[in-house]
């Protein structure tokens, strides 16, 4: 008996997945609940695990995108896909007390179809197909890593790598063109210089083509959202980071023997952007219809670099936690997503999102709003710069701040505002204990 494999609903809004890739080839064995597929939709990627133990059998190629409750495999029980016994020799019929071998005028038809099944017809997707035809390459050379046996455009790409490097011919060249009798140098070329030739073997490929995934169709297409539905303005300021690196420096190293997790500037800046929202209740809003909502909690996004793209997980109640609190749950959502174990719920809900360029290098941007907040703060590198402090001009690590917010429902007097509380908290952190 097999067990199908079906997409699974990974949130209320999710409608369809992408097979990002089978982690278990066609025809393993595998076990219950271990992990056999990669699925990504367009908020998160999820592993999924085998609903039963058995041999995989594959129904649905990778990059394919089926909607939720498609079958896109089956578990196949141990038993049934055991290798056949091998064939019993025929028994020798006897005659006049001989053995007699029995008759093989069968025989030739026999071996006619074993050799169909060992030579069976190569499969290709149809990107392979066209380019392998365009290329004029054998078919029956080209070696499959799909499922099946597929021949995949990569794989027909590789090939021809292979062939280039081994100076085999990649593909049978066009037909040379024949000069003119006469043909003058170009222009600057001088006179007996060996004129480049124009014919020749096809030149190598030298771009690729890759499916967006889900994720980055996803972030594309709310980043556009973004621009063309909201009324995007930035405002900037300055933070002289002494103050804050001075006292992080002072107890990084009780703050990890007591609470098991380093104590770094996000946490800080966590706290500074809970006192500015509460201080301008307006940008923790977003704007609804006709309708303003204000929101009486806190949740903070905090964005996160991955490989399959910038992924926002949501600090809930940020308000109610303190400093070891943030940096641990920062830290265990980053390591989700990076992992590709982010779920959805782990990236909805948030009212107003931080991210950081600085970590990549980043002096100054202009973040863009996570809709449909209606703003977001963009941290940025240190930077040592002089600076005039008491008439007197010192070196300070200083930071440069950008909130981007939606001019729709924030005003300009409020957003500067806003920024300025950040700046005196990150400035003077003693602010952040004493919340005031």
């Amino acid at each position: 008996m097999a067990v199908e494999i079906k997409v699974p609903s990974l949130g209320e809004s999710i409608r369809e997945g992408t097979i990002a890739r089978w982690l278990k080839k066609d025809g393993d064995v595998v076990r219950v609940e271990e992990p056999i597929l990669e699925l990504e939709t367009e908020k998160a990627t999820a592993d999924i695990p085998s609903p039963a133990a058995g041999v995989l059998r594959i129904a649905v190629a990778e990059g394919e995108t089926v909607p939720v409750g498609s079958v896109v495999g089956r578990i196949e029980e141990v038993a049934k896909v055991r290798a056949p016994a091998a064939p019993q020799p025929s028994p020798a019929i006897k005659t006049d007390g001989l053995a007699k071998a029995p008759e093989v005028a069968s025989a030739p038809k026999r071996e006619h179809k074993e050799a169909a099944v060992a030579t069976p017809e190569k499969i290709l997707s149809p990107a392979a197909r066209h380019l392998a035809l365009e290329r004029s390459l054998d078919i029956a050379k080209l070696t499959g890593t799909g499922p099946g046996g597929r021949v995949t455009k990569q794989d027909v790409l590789d090939h021809l790598r292979q062939e280039e490097a081994s100076g085999a011919p990649a593909a049978a060249a066009p037909p040379a063109v024949p000069e003119s009798p006469k043909r003058e140098p170009a222009l600057g070329t001088p006179t007996g210089a060996p004129v480049e030739k124009r014919n020749g073997p096809a030149p190598a490929v030298r771009e690729k083509r890759q499916r967006m995934s889900a994720i980055r169709q996803r972030i594309a297409d709310r980043l556009v959202a973004a621009q063309q539905t909201a009324a995007i303005l930035t405002t900037f300021n300055e933070a002289d980071m002494s103050a804050v690196m001075g006292l992080r420096e002072q107890y990084k190293e009780s703050f990890k023997h007591k609470y098991g997790i380093g104590l770094g500037f996000m946490s800080f800046f966590v706290k500074a952007a809970l006192e500015a929202l509460k201080a301008f209740p307006v940008v923790n809003a977003w704007i609804d219809g006709n309708e303003v909502v204000y929101h009486e909690y806190y949740n903070l996004g905090v964005a996160v670099s991955t490989e399959k793209g910038l992924m926002v997980p949501v600090l809930r109640d940020a308000d109610q936690m303190a400093f070891a609190d943030i940096e641990k749950q920062i830290a265990a959502l980053a390591q989700k997503a990076r992992d590709g174990k982010i779920t959805v719920d782990d990236l909805q809900g948030g009212t107003f999102t931080i991210t950081n360029g600085g970590i990549f290098g980043s002096l100054l941007s202009t973040p863009i709003l996570n809709p449909p907040q209606s703003a977001i703060l963009g941290m940025h590198a240190i930077q040592k710069r002089p600076v005039a402090v008491n008439d007197q001009v010192v070196i300070r690590p200083m930071m440069y701040l950008a909130l981007s917010y939606d001019h729709r429902l924030v005003d300009g007097r409020d957003a500067v505002q806003f920024l300025v509380r950040i700046k005196e908290c990150i400035e003077r952190p003693e602010r952040l204990l004493l919340e005031i």
